[in-house]
């Protein structure tokens, strides 16, 4: 009887991974160095012991959601892999979790043997991915509350949409990771999506730190505005021809010296020093957001808030998730 070493035998685990479909995170099984510990959470991966309500150190339906949601309004590309461009079903699910430093397989049918299997939408966790039709032809991420985010169809985009139907298969990914394939989540998440200064779990958080030290705007009040433009959406494009995620219009942006509403970092920058010349100038968050929405002109010409509807609505709107971020 051939007796194989610790490489033999995690080359064996890794060849059954990938005929199971399980497909861990490239780094937890690496031969060079590999300590018993590794060794042995490798090993429970591979076999299916050890599976519980989560891993501790590694992601979790939060950090799936965030990275997820970045995603929003992404054009579906049949075969498209790049998020600049267009993506499929499948293709997103795989990036949301590549971003979190787990590797899934590239097609749907794959990613429905993925983790380990879920009894039903009853038991489904926010992260799980959902899988649809016999054979599997679609693939979603789970929210919670009977909603998913997923690329749907040529002509659409992703977005978050009912469960409309009873997935065929529920798979659980993040209870099947082994702890040393994950490395500080704080490193892992987007630079957008790291949180900080009371803003846990806010998306792009550390671009409204960033620019609201930079422009002295409060980091919260730059996320409440996000939050009511665009719900957080990069890509978000409104009737009137305002872009991205903090709606700003053309010519707008262009004054401010942002070249591409649609990256958020350049959007939040511009969106800031806007706010700081509106606060400076009427010395009033209120009146600084009826002038965020209707222009520092109309604000002037009314002495106050603008007898808009649109804008009327808007403030208190903008304060109310304002105070819900605690500011």
């Amino acid at each position: 009887m051939t007796m194989l070493g610790v490489s033999g035998v995690l080359s064996r685990i890794s060849e059954l991974q990938d005929r199971l479909g399980l497909n861990p995170a490239p780094a937890a099984v690496t031969a060079g160095g590999t300590s018993g510990a590794r060794f042995a959470s490798a090993l429970a991966s591979a076999t299916g012991a050890g599976r519980g309500a989560g891993t501790v150190g590694g992601p979790d339906g939060d950090d799936v959601l965030a990275a997820a949601k970045k995603y929003l309004g992404t054009p579906y590309v049949f075969g498209g892999t790049d998020p600049g461009k267009g993506m499929d079903c499948s293709a997103l699910v795989q990036r949301i979790y590549r971003d979190l430093g787990v590797e899934l397989p590239r097609n749907s049918w794959q990613q429905a043997r993925a983790g380990r299997p879920v009894a039903g939408l009853a038991d489904a966790r926010p992260g799980d991915i959902l899988a649809f039709n016999s054979p599997v032809d679609h693939v979603a991420i789970y929210l919670g509350d009977n909603r998913m985010i997923a690329a749907p169809k040529p002509g659409d985009h992703v977005k978050i949409q009912m469960v409309y139907e009873k997935p065929s298969q529920i798979r659980r990914v993040l209870d099947t990771v082994p702890t040393a394939a994950v490395q500080d989540m704080a490193a892992l998440r987007p630079a957008g999506l790291r949180t900080g200064n009371g803003l846990g779990g806010v998306p792009y958080a550390g671009l409204f730190e960033q620019a609201g030290a930079r422009h002295g705007v409060s980091p919260k009040l730059l996320a409440a505005v996000a939050k009511i433009e665009s719900g957080y959406n990069p890509r978000a494009v409104s009737k009137a021809g305002a872009q991205g995620l903090m709606q700003l219009m053309p010519a707008t942006a262009r004054g401010l010296g942002v070249h591409d509403a649609f990256d958020p970092a350049q959007a939040v920058n511009g969106a800031a020093k806007l706010l700081a010349k509106h606060l400076r100038e009427f010395k009033s968050v209120p009146l600084a957001l009826a002038a965020y929405n209707a222009g520092g002109g109309a604000v002037h010409k009314y002495d106050g808030i603008p007898p808009f509807s649109e804008t009327q609505a808007y403030v208190p709107k903008v304060q109310k998730a304002l105070a819900a971020l605690g500011g």
